[in-house]
């Protein structure tokens, strides 16, 4: 068998370290102010929160959401010194509605979301997210039971996809989410290796997209083959766009005016998702170019404070190569139109 390249020592949930990206940037975006209310729907580790809180001078409130409990705990920790002022909240981030209204807070003045995955998830082997390793294939980021309603038995887990998907879909799964050229290969390979035994791990279904890759890409690859099938899997099993576009749909009713809301997103797909949205929110009209006059009577919501995305700097890429696929966008919500 061909010797895998690789490799990277194990990470465990207490020596998980995850660098905030643009963190600067997104403090100069949200302009956290004293007695402020700011919702972080990735809470994370807690990195752009808490330091959020500390450029409030300890006095702004924070609503902080997760899915993932093992994240939770250590963002608690994070915060303790600013007490109630933060309250942490066991959820998705497209369900942030339900803990604003626990806190009885109407609007706030900022939100957050940084749809990257911390390295609690990704460098943790026993997650399920890491090539590295040798882990029961998971991928969830709640780790509980199977709750989404409306979605089919083998989008539970990273195994029952690769273990219950029909060819054509795992090719459309790792074209579309991973974008990777090699798709139809990979699939294919996966099918293939499934008929001989259950792909119950990382490391074998790193090892059958590894061999499924030509020679050829293996060795001008940057990165393992499995990336972008592993980041694909990963995205469908959290319905990932699915719960941006739930967000989108009912943040902006709780947006105060003036309030900002700051987007990080890693992945073109959801980053065009932002762009086409906010460009909507931003825009007096929204009728086709060929009518005469406009007849949808929309007026814009929000200022679009980010024309371009704001990327990392060279000296952030350097100091965390992971931010390289990094684009903040950024609105500022408008007065309604009079």
């Amino acid at each position: 068998m061909e010797k895998n390249a690789f490799s990277s020592p194990a990470v465990t949930a207490q020596n998980a370290k995850h660098v905030s990206v643009l963190l600067e940037e997104v403090l100069d975006a949200l302009a956290p102010r004293e007695g402020g209310r700011y919702l972080d729907g990735t809470l994370g580790l807690a990195g752009h929160s808490s330091a959020l809180m500390e450029r409030a001078g300890g006095k702004a409130f924070l609503c902080g959401l997760d899915r993932d409990p093992q994240a939770l705990e250590r963002a608690a920790e994070r915060l303790a010194p600013y007490g109630e002022n933060c309250r942490l909240f066991s959820t998705e981030y497209a369900s942030f509605e339900g803990a604003l209204d626990a806190l009885n807070w109407p609007t706030i003045d900022g939100a957050l979301l940084d749809i990257g995955v911390s390295s609690l998830q990704l460098d943790v082997t026993d997650r399920g997210f890491s090539l590295h390793g040798d882990a029961p294939l998971d991928m969830r980021m709640d780790m509980g039971s199977f709750r989404h309603e409306g979605r089919e038995p083998w989008m539970e887990n990273a195994r029952s996809v690769v273990n219950m998907a029909d060819v054509n879909t795992l090719r459309q799964i790792i074209e579309a989410y991973g974008e990777d050229p090699q798709a139809a290969r990979i699939a294919r390979a996966i099918v293939e290796a499934r008929q001989e035994a259950p792909i119950e791990t990382t490391s074998r279904l790193a090892d059958i997209v590894w061999h499924a890759y030509p020679a050829k890409w293996r060795a001008q690859a940057r990165n393992h083959p499995a990336t972008r099938t592993f980041q694909a899997i990963r995205m469908v099993v959290n319905d990932e766009l699915g719960q941006l576009e739930r967000f989108l749909d009912a943040i902006l009713p709780r947006l105060a005016v003036g309030g900002r809301l700051a987007i990080i997103t890693f992945h073109s797909l959801e980053d065009r998702i932002v762009k086409q949205r906010f460009r909507d929110w931003s825009t007096d009209c929204l009728c086709p170019p060929h009518l005469p006059r406009c007849v949808c009577n929309h007026h814009a919501e929000v200022k679009l404070l980010t024309r371009k995305p704001i990327v990392p700097s060279k000296d952030e890429l350097a100091f965390n190569p992971r931010s390289g696929s990094a684009k903040l966008r950024v609105v500022e919500k408008l007065p309604p139109h009079a």
